[in-house]
């Protein structure tokens, strides 16, 4: 929570614009419901159609499946032609850096989040930044100052966290919750090992 809420803070949403979310993994759904607390307008992508589900209950206005339709007349179509005014890079995939690109206006702010890998190299059109005047951000740890309201925003159930949840297994299923964890299915998001949990 603190280091998607450290982001936020850092794009600054206002009412009104509209933010692209590539992804709908965990993070990318509290990125979800953070920015639309800020009153700013939410899409979405992701292709699990589950995922798709939770971002359209938690705020975005639409979510797309990145794979069966082009996204940046989507987005252009709810900007009066624009592009949108944010983009959070949520997710890692090749091409995903220069998407938020093509669908941002000039004059935006794109936010790398999941890009935390030194071998993953991002090429980009120095003239879409520059001449574009787009602002390229990068946000990854958590910040002190922030902790207090990040522990109110949850502890507090002001933001629906429990459903980010999708499974608690006891401690002897450690294995396979860890391998589900790195090979996730349609239902999974955080997967919560329990070490006094009974197997069932």
């Amino acid at each position: 929570m603190n280091t998607c809420l450290k982001a936020v803070v850092q794009m600054a949403p206002q009412p009104q614009d509209l933010a692209l979310i590539l992804g709908q993994g965990p993070i990318g759904l509290l990125f979800t419901m953070l920015v639309r607390r800020t009153g700013a307008r939410v899409v979405a992508t992701d292709r699990i159609a589950r995922r798709r589900e939770l971002a359209l209950r938690f705020g975005a206005e639409e979510a797309w499946d990145p794979g069966a339709s082009d996204i940046e007349p989507r987005v252009a179509g709810l900007s009066e032609g624009r592009g949108a005014d944010l983009v959070i890079v949520a997710a890692s995939a090749p091409g995903l850096v220069k998407e938020a690109v093509r669908c941002s206006r000039p004059g935006s702010r794109i936010l790398l989040f999941a890009q935390t890998s030194h071998q993953e190299q991002v090429e980009l059109s120095g003239a879409d930044i520059c001449v574009g005047e787009r602002t390229l951000l990068g946000c990854y740890s958590a910040s002190i100052d922030l902790q207090k309201e990040s522990a109110r925003l949850v502890f507090r159930g002001e933001l629906p966290v429990e459903d980010l949840i999708s499974h608690r297994w006891p401690l002897d299923r450690i294995e396979s919750a860890i391998q589900l964890a790195l090979h996730p299915d349609e239902e999974a998001l955080k997967i919560i090992v329990h070490p006094q949990r009974w197997a069932q």
